[in-house]
């Protein structure tokens, strides 16, 4: 429930329930008109506005339509599961499917839409991404200290030595046989700093339903990534996406792009 929103009252929420069993239960079929408020009151035993409520409560749970003049309908035998809620039951690599052919579309509009603005917010997206792929998972950094490795600026590095943050740093892992960049294992900071690029690069599209569409992925993707199996994290590869959309090769973007998401579909 949105924070700030009033919660039905318990009798708004016995007639809503009384109407939703009656419905599933096919006293009103879907396509079927519901009686009038005075009728489904009396029928329920509470007032018209309890009626009222209720009533606007199936509507929002997507088993009701009203129509100017006609009355109130059946649109659906039981309540409408949010598509935020399915995303999240849905298997990674289904996910990982509609991803790749959403980004692809996506990457393609960018390359020839992008803007000033939206070139600045790539960049900046990728300057991110690179500390956070050097960053151990484990590790907490202070907001100053964090703002000054995303900026590459030495104040991390006069910061260290006074007051230590990162106790006993993992070693760098070599590059792997697979190719350049590290091996490393899903966390939220690489993965947070992952999305993101691949936010600016959506948001460069132009298209904000698609920008939107993304937006409701993006928490599926998420807990999709971080149960994954360690994947290249190689900045280079996104340098170079990065670059082919900044040149408007929309041929080379999207090819760059199917190659990490097929990765990604692979360790899902």
């Amino acid at each position: 429930m949105t924070v700030g929103t009033p919660r039905p009252s318990p009798l708004v929420e016995q007639a809503a329930q009384h109407l939703r069993e009656r419905i599933a239960a096919g006293r009103w079929p879907v396509g079927a008109r519901l009686p009038g408020e005075t009728a489904l009151a009396a029928s329920l035993g509470v007032g018209r506005s309890t009626v009222r409520e209720a009533v606007r409560a199936l509507a929002g749970a997507g088993m009701l339509r009203a129509r100017q003049g006609a009355g109130v309908f059946v649109i659906a035998a039981e309540p409408v599961e949010e598509w935020s809620v399915r995303l999240g039951r849905a298997a990674a690599a289904d996910v990982h499917e509609v991803r790749a052919l959403l980004e692809a579309r996506a990457v393609r509009l960018a390359a020839r839409r992008r803007t000033e603005r939206d070139i600045t917010a790539l960049r900046a997206a990728l300057a991110r991404q690179i500390p956070a792929a050097a960053v151990p998972e484990a590790a907490v950094l202070e907001p100053p200290l964090l703002e000054a490795a995303v900026l590459e600026t030495p104040v991390l590095e006069a910061a260290v030595p006074e007051t230590p943050v990162l106790e006993s740093p993992a070693p760098r892992p070599a590059p792997s046989a697979a190719g350049p960049g590290l091996e490393t294992s899903p966390g939220p900071v690489s993965v947070d700093a992952h999305l993101a690029l691949h936010s600016a690069l959506v948001a460069a599209a132009g298209n904000p339903v698609l920008t939107g569409l993304f937006a409701e992925f993006t928490p599926a993707l998420r807990a999709a990534e971080l149960r994954g199996r360690p994947h290249p994290a190689d900045p280079r590869g996104h340098e170079a996406l990065v670059g082919a959309v900044v040149d408007g090769d929309a041929d080379t973007a999207e090819r760059l792009l199917t190659a990490e998401l097929d990765g990604l579909g692979r360790a899902a």
